[in-house]
């Protein structure tokens, strides 16, 4: 007996209805991106290997999906690298492509790559999947869909403003309330690590910073020890663990901590200036809340970070994210372009709705109408119908076999169809239509001008 076929880890397939749900979101996303003036590109599922290794850490490097060299790729692997066992080597040698990690470097990559076919500051969209080698668990995939939208070449804060308000559009239109925006600056958390004498250690403090909600305060104590952290410093941080007020009250707080920073004080003053911004502006559904122990990417994040959370109660990662990073096309020899950037997590979303029954209002990809075959002569006078419909937009189809009506009949109720349309001998001879509605049971013979109102029918 043959093997059941399966896929790998990490990856899906989806049923009509779960892509007609995903399409959903794509296009509400799609139609605020639009809104919000963002032109769409694309770019390939997989890049040049140095194109995006080393954009993401040692923790990124190792979750990018590596593509074999066509042909003989070990022909070209000397012995003594083959004998040594030593992965990294090998890998040089025998994979120069790699699917794509995220959307950001890419992004970057084609910003330099076509920059003198740009207008700056230029806003893109991006709509594609991505491939980490990761530990697949719920909301964690091999595969999924990103949903980006990024501004290069403009420093102006405006923009940060602007994309706490595009997701809380994205998110009202989902009908998605009670999702919150953590919000932090990268200055921030640079003139933290000034004042405790850690700028050296930056990255190491600020990761175990970032795993406060996960780990508790004595968690990240102990990790930022076994990073080489003085006690002193954990000691002048201890205050972070316990952050709380207003937003207003905590920028107030931050002010003083890093009154002898002025990087800090710099980042005080960017958040400043997009919480005030939109607490005089409002938002509908989604909560902004500073979180000075947010740090995400530092590897390229400079300024502003956001991470969206799902609602209370809802166990998820972070369902979207982004930030500011003012040299990130630097690594590919355009200086000083700054950019900003978020992105919303389609494949997280989707599972947060499907969790709070949130689809309710998605269009189905189910016809509206069947029309039975009862032969030759009859199934050409109903495709003739059928042209007429389609051409209105009104969903429709032909049954493809002329098998027992009872079997025909059947098929409409397991798709849901509303009306099925029988064209027998009588119809074609005197050109009408018997129409069924398949909820109530009724049924009338109406014209083909009728047909196009059949919704009015019953």
């Amino acid at each position: 007996m043959a093997q059941k076929p399966s896929i790998p880890k990490g990856t899906r397939d989806f049923s009509p209805t779960e892509v007609a749900k995903r399409n959903y979101i794509f296009s509400v996303i799609k139609q605020v991106f639009e809104v919000y003036g963002f032109q769409p590109i694309e770019t390939p599922s997989f890049e040049n290997s140095s194109t995006l290794m080393g954009k993401y850490g040692d923790e990124g490097d190792r979750l990018i999906f590596k593509i074999l060299n066509s042909g003989d790729f070990l022909k070209k692997v000397d012995d003594d690298i083959l004998s040594n066992k030593d992965s990294s080597k090998v890998t040089s040698k025998i994979s120069e492509k790699a699917l794509r990690y995220d959307l950001t470097v890419p992004f970057a990559r084609y910003v330099v790559q076509h920059q003198n076919d740009i207008e700056f500051p230029f806003k893109r969209y991006q709509m594609q999947p991505v491939w980490r080698a990761d530990r697949p668990q719920k909301g964690r995939f091999r595969e999924f869909y990103q949903c980006d939208a990024d501004v290069v070449g403009s420093k102006g804060l405006w923009q940060e403003v602007e994309f706490v308000q595009l997701y809380d559009a994205v998110f009202s239109k989902l009908k998605l309330k009670g999702t919150t925006i953590k919000l932090n600056n990268r200055k921030i958390l640079a003139g933290i690590a000034e004042i405790i004498g850690e700028t050296d250690k930056l990255i190491d403090f600020t990761v175990a910073l970032d795993k406060l909600d996960k780990i508790g305060a004595e968690g990240v104590t102990n990790e930022m020890v076994a990073k080489g952290i003085s006690e002193n410093a954990i000691e002048k941080v201890q205050p972070l663990f316990s952050f709380n007020g207003s937003n207003q009250d905590k920028l107030n707080q931050l002010e003083v901590m890093l009154a002898e920073s002025n990087e800090g004080l710099r980042g005080v003053e960017d958040l400043r200036f997009v919480v005030s911004t939109i607490e005089k502006l409002g938002l509908q559904s989604v909560n902004l809340v500073i979180d000075v122990t947010l740090a995400r990417g530092l590897n390229y994040y400079t300024g502003a970070i956001y991470e969206v959370s799902a609602p209370e109660g809802i166990k998820m990662g972070s369902i979207g994210g982004g930030g500011r990073y003012d040299d990130l096309t630097g690594i590919f020899g355009l200086k000083d372009m700054s950019g900003v950037g978020i992105s919303f997590g389609l494949d997280r979303i989707y599972l947060v709705l499907e969790e709070l029954n949130l689809f309710e209002e998605v269009e189905l990809p189910t016809p509206k109408i069947l029309f039975i075959n009862l032969g030759e002569a009859e199934a050409t006078s109903c495709l003739n119908a059928l042209v007429l419909l389609r051409k209105n937009n009104i969903k429709s189809e032909l049954y493809p076999e002329n098998v027992k009506m009872k079997k025909q009949f059947n098929y409409a109720n397991k798709r849901e169809i509303p009306y099925v349309i029988i064209v027998g001998s009588d119809e074609v001879k005197n050109n009408n239509f018997t129409v069924k509605n398949m909820k109530t049971g009724d049924q009338k013979l109406c014209s083909l001008e009728e047909l196009l109102r059949i919704d009015t029918l019953f």
